[in-house]
């Protein structure tokens, strides 16, 4: 009932934006949603951004931004961009394999060296292509955020070794590459929406989980999974999302406003994302999170039969390309 309400409300909010299209007298209200924590830099960066397309369309545009996942879960944010009922989101690139195969090369492990190697792909003709291929889920792919790399927290014992994993069932998100890079380094892989990890880890439905540090402590999985090991397997990007249809309902100017907009919050989010990480790792640690830096090679060695699976392929071609940046 929850669902079918906010849904209702959400696709009468999208009706209002096409019609607000219609007049150039009245003021455009895109209205943007997102899972993630209003402390999070992500929802600070979108906050930057609205107020820089205010600025840019001397306050005939704004953005309205619906955090926490009050309107629904990544997919299904996805889901209401395609049929226009919602302006924008934000969501990692992993739930987007299944609508452009490629976005999987952000799961694929240890591929980025580094955050310096991981900006030149994105910024580069691989990373722009795949925003440009989102289009044929009626998507406008509007910029990447930094979401640093990823790496896993248990409850029961630290992760130093491959080793360490068997036997352990770890949270994942929904995306086949992500399943398939915990299976190969010895894990069990279990897809489990964000919103419910909190009470999977608590009720010892998963062992453990994998993400950044700012999300690990914004969540509060600390509280339970207290051991951190920063083997940094992927850098997994997030991507700003336009409805393509609401896109299209934009006059060129609107475009053009909006696209300067999300190009300064860009810059402002990966001026924050360093020091926001840091700040999380310093406030686990004064929790009781046990954190390890485990031997990368150990890991790297693991996964190089799950690389070499691709070979023949456009994701193993664009693999070889990454490797030589």
């Amino acid at each position: 009932m929850k669902n079918n309400l906010l849904f209702k409300f959400v696709a009468i909010a999208g009706v209002f934006f096409l019609m607000s299209c219609g007049s150039s007298n009245k003021k455009v209200t895109l209205t943007l949603a997102h899972t993630l924590d209003t402390r999070h830099v992500v929802h600070l960066a979108m906050e930057h951004m609205a107020s820089r397309l205010h600025y840019y369309s001397a306050g005939s545009m704004e953005i309205v931004i619906y955090p926490n996942g009050q309107l629904g879960s990544e997919r299904e944010l996805i889901e209401l961009l395609q049929i226009g009922s919602l302006a924008m989101t934000k969501v990692s690139t992993s739930p987007l394999e299944g609508f452009v195969p490629e976005m999987k090369l952000f799961g694929i492990p240890y591929l980025m060296r580094d955050r310096e190697h991981f900006w030149r792909v994105l910024e580069g003709e691989i990373g722009q292509s795949l925003l440009e291929k989102v289009k044929v889920a009626r998507l406008k792919g509007m910029g990447y955020y930094d979401a640093g790399s990823r790496s896993f927290y248990t409850t029961n014992a630290p992760i130093n070794t491959p080793d360490d994993l068997l036997g352990n069932k770890i949270r994942v998100v929904n995306s086949p590459t992500a399943v398939s890079m915990v299976q190969a380094l010895g894990g069990a892989a279990a897809p489990i929406s964000w919103g419910e990890l909190y009470a999977a880890l608590q009720q010892g439905v998963v062992d453990g989980a994998e993400n950044n540090p700012p999300s690990y402590y914004l969540s509060r999985h600390y509280e339970i999974a207290k051991y951190y090991s920063l083997d940094e397997h992927t850098f997994v990007p997030d991507i700003i999302l336009a409805s393509l249809p609401v896109w299209n309902g934009l006059t060129a100017q609107q475009q053009q406003w909006l696209s300067a907009a999300m190009a300064d919050s860009v810059v402002y989010q990966k001026s924050l994302w360093q020091e926001a990480s840091d700040h999380a790792l310093a406030q686990v640690q004064a929790a009781g999170t046990i954190v390890s830096y485990p031997d990368k090679a150990l890991f790297q060695a693991k996964v190089e039969p799950f690389h070499r699976s691709f070979d023949g392929t456009v994701v193993g071609e664009q693999i070889v390309k990454i490797k030589s940046m």
